[in-house]
């Protein structure tokens, strides 16, 4: 008797006939909740598309509002290889024709004509400064030629090796895009120099691979960025923007060992790179160049 009034119960609950309440309430009773929380999240929406609305009209297409960003913009190389080493054989054209491809690949939107047809011949030495005129945007922004000539016999049109079937490798560096940065105060432009990487023997000794390095040649001349390519306007407001490089040859690099390498950017306007962060203002790799000579 007693499972039977429990069970009546619960049919009352979810469907009362005498008082025609589902769940406990009337129709009307469920409309008015059911109105509250429509009007409610429509409220809910509304305040968010409005925050979003206001927030998106300080933001610039082409410039960030805020920039949290490094000081000190990083560096990288091509080719980059695996984990940044280089080894190759130079007998064995397998083992480095994948780096001459790598190179091809990178420096063929700076071919000479597509830089002529594209970019503007800049005024070299000095800064390309376009600004805006009040409300009126500068846009799109005119970049610089930099055509992979420049590069000499490490553009792969004096030397379509680039060098790696002699022993003597170019590595490509180049420097990351910043926004709106001023790498010189007074007009000297920066400038990249490699040297060999110490690195911990012991407790608190110390090596590097000077003795393995050999002499290393520059391109352009003393391995500078010319400030012509500077400032950077960001990617939608200077499309056709290329970055500037340096190209380094190892003329006589010792082969059959492991040779570490570390090049850095100097300049007066830029701060030295961070312990914590290796790729701050400067890059490391490692070079293995084995020959059965």
């Amino acid at each position: 008797m007693a499972k039977d009034d429990k069970k009546n119960a619960w049919k009352e609950f979810f469907w009362n006939p005498r008082t025609r309440e589902f769940c406990g309430r009337t129709a009307s009773s469920w409309g008015l909740i059911l109105l509250f929380y429509l009007a409610f999240y429509i409220f809910l929406a509304g305040l968010f598309a409005l925050t979003m609305y206001v927030m998106l009209q300080t933001l610039d297409d082409h410039r960030p509002t805020y920039q949290d960003r490094l000081s000190t913009p990083g560096m990288m190389i091509r080719p980059k290889g695996e984990q940044l080493e280089i080894a190759y054989t130079v007998e064995y054209t397998e083992t480095w024709e994948r780096y001459v491809q790598a190179l091809n690949n990178f420096l063929s939107p700076y071919n000479d004509s597509v830089q002529a047809q594209k970019n503007y011949e800049c005024k070299p030495d000095q800064y390309f400064i376009q600004e805006d005129s009040g409300s009126l945007k500068n846009f799109p922004k005119r970049s610089c030629q930099f055509q992979r000539s420049i590069l000499g016999i490490c553009s792969g049109l004096e030397d379509r090796f680039y060098g790696y079937n002699e022993g003597k490798p170019c590595i490509i560096i180049k420097l990351n895009r910043v926004i709106g940065l001023l790498p010189s105060k007074d007009g000297q432009p920066p400038y990249v120099t490699c040297g060999a990487k110490s690195y911990k023997v012991g407790k608190d000794q110390w090596a590097n691979d000077e003795e393995k390095l050999g002499e290393l040649e520059y391109f352009p001349p003393n391995g500078t960025f010319n400030l012509m390519y500077y400032p950077y306007y960001g990617k939608k407001a200077q499309v056709n923007y290329s970055q500037p490089l340096v190209a380094i040859k190892f003329l006589n690099i010792t082969k059959n060992e492991d040779v570490n390498v570390e090049c850095k950017i100097n300049a007066n306007n830029i701060p030295d790179g961070s312990e914590r962060d290796k790729f701050a203002g400067r890059v490391s790799f490692k070079l293995r160049i084995n020959s059965r000579d």
